[in-house]
């Protein structure tokens, strides 16, 4: 474990269903966190095609950290109704952007076939950057594709 003035990775828990990824943006942005975080990822059920109620996000700095743990703990004035109240926590067992692109890079969720805003998103100084390139080929995820 890193000690807590070393951790950048945060878990926010008890999103809204219909929570999206772009919505998770929005909040970051809108709360004051706009270009402070480098990696985004909602994770989804791909059979319903709704978000399984967390995501992760890492910040820039673990100030920036410990500011947006102090922002969204007990969040609830949500965009869309929601009785929901977010609860923060440490990534666990991955913390830092370069632990979230080595588990990620090669795995299903960044399939061709998975929609995009399925999968997890790096960021550097507010903009989106090309998450870097698989290092083996990437498996087919198992899910039920609709199409």
């Amino acid at each position: 474990w890193l000690p807590g003035e070393k951790r950048t990775t945060l878990m926010l828990r008890n999103l809204p269903r219909d929570f999206t990824r772009e919505m998770l943006l929005e909040l970051l942005d809108n709360n004051g966190f706009s270009a402070r975080y480098s990696f985004i990822y909602l994770p989804y059920d791909f059979n319903r095609g709704k978000s399984i109620g967390y995501g992760f996000v890492n910040m820039e700095t673990a100030q920036d950290a410990m500011q947006a743990w102090e922002r969204f703990a007990d969040f609830q004035q949500w965009k869309t109704p929601s009785s929901k109240v977010c609860a923060v926590s440490w990534g666990n067992p991955l913390q830092g952007l370069q632990a979230h692109i080595e588990k990620f890079r090669n795995s299903p969720v960044m399939h061709s076939e998975v929609k995009d805003e399925w999968k997890p998103i790096l960021f550097r100084q507010g903009h989106r950057i090309a998450f870097p390139d698989p290092t083996k080929v990437i498996q087919r995820p198992r899910m039920k594709f609709k199409h």
